[in-house]
């Protein structure tokens, strides 16, 4: 009977398995598997160098959405085989890496601006190549991403009544980015700060240019109601007479004309800002009208044709 009790402990008491760490909790048991695994097996000096194997860790990288990495490795082939028949790849490649490390509109828009110039590189250094297609896609993409960056990061210090800093970078929308869809709320919030600076003609004159030129635009209603409170406070838009050849002095400035035309209003250069968004001084109160006549000479003696400038054009 003791025997039997002996013999039962000692079963029960023998190990379940050959090893006494769980399968698969040893990194070392496990098999590399895949071309794009091996390829980091016996690399040597002279295989660093190939293309075909710095291409194969570059896309082994990218599948598994390790983007740092594959950036240095495209960058790596670039470097050493920038004629190879791969090149064009590469570069796109290279640019698409930084495209997928972006996260938001609201976060760093370094990734994007790397992307950007990556494919615009791609453009001229490899012009007419298979990729170029999808790169002018990728640069059209980048730019929207960076023209909503600047609208979003505008309409924060807007909201917060910094009506400075959010006019540079309403201005930066639709000094870069006009052709994104972006543009025409920049131009409103635009006009919104610059009636918050109390810079009314201004804020006026963009309305004005944010009616022609986006007519069906979201903010039309309220747009349209702010331009009727400011005609009703400021003075009637003016435009300048015609200038004859053997006028040396100032442009006259005519009557007022009615409210099928309007004047050209240049703002003067937005002051520079501080490290707070502000640049400690109040706002110009008034702008002078500049002349919207360009002179064309005829060969004879006739009269000078003229042609006015669009308003919200530099002439």
């Amino acid at each position: 009977m003791k025997l039997r009790v002996l013999i039962s402990v000692f079963v029960l008491t023998l190990p379940l398995g050959c090893s006494s760490t769980p399968d698969g909790s040893d990194p070392k048991s496990k098999s590399l598997s895949g071309t794009d695994e091996q390829i980091f097996l016996g690399d040597t000096i002279e295989k660093n160098y190939d293309p075909h194997v710095i291409m194969k860790r570059a896309e082994a990288f990218f599948q598994k959405e390790e983007y740092p990495e594959a950036i240095i490795e495209y960058q790596h082939f670039l470097d050493m085989h920038r004629a190879h028949v791969l090149a064009p790849y590469a570069q796109y490649k290279l640019g698409e890496s930084h495209f997928k490390m972006a996260k938001s509109v609201d976060r760093d828009p370094e990734p994007i601006k790397k992307a950007l110039t990556t494919f615009q590189q791609l453009l001229r250094g490899y012009p007419g190549s298979k990729h170029e297609d999808d790169a002018l896609s990728k640069i059209r993409e980048c730019k929207t991403w960076l023209a909503d960056t600047h609208l979003f990061v505008g309409q924060f210090y807007y909201r917060r009544g910094s009506y400075l800093a959010a006019a540079h970078r309403f201005e930066e929308v639709l000094k870069e980015y006009s052709k994104m869809d972006a543009a025409p709320e920049a131009l409103y919030f635009l006009a919104l700060s610059y009636k918050g600076l109390g810079a009314n003609e201004w804020a006026r004159e963009k309305l004005v240019m944010l009616a022609q030129q986006y007519p069906e635009h979201q903010h039309r209603a309220a747009s349209q109601k702010l331009l009727a409170k400011l005609n009703e406070t400021l003075p009637p838009l003016q435009v300048a007479q015609p200038m004859t050849p053997s006028s040396n002095g100032p442009l006259p400035v005519g009557p007022a004309l009615d409210g099928n035309r309007a004047a050209t209003y240049a703002p003067a250069a937005l002051p520079s800002l501080n490290g707070n968004g502000t640049n400690g001084h109040s706002p110009p109160r008034s702008v002078k009208p500049v002349s919207a006549i360009r002179s064309v000479p005829t060969a004879a003696a006739s009269p000078v044709s003229t042609e006015l400038c669009r308003l919200g054009t530099w002439c």
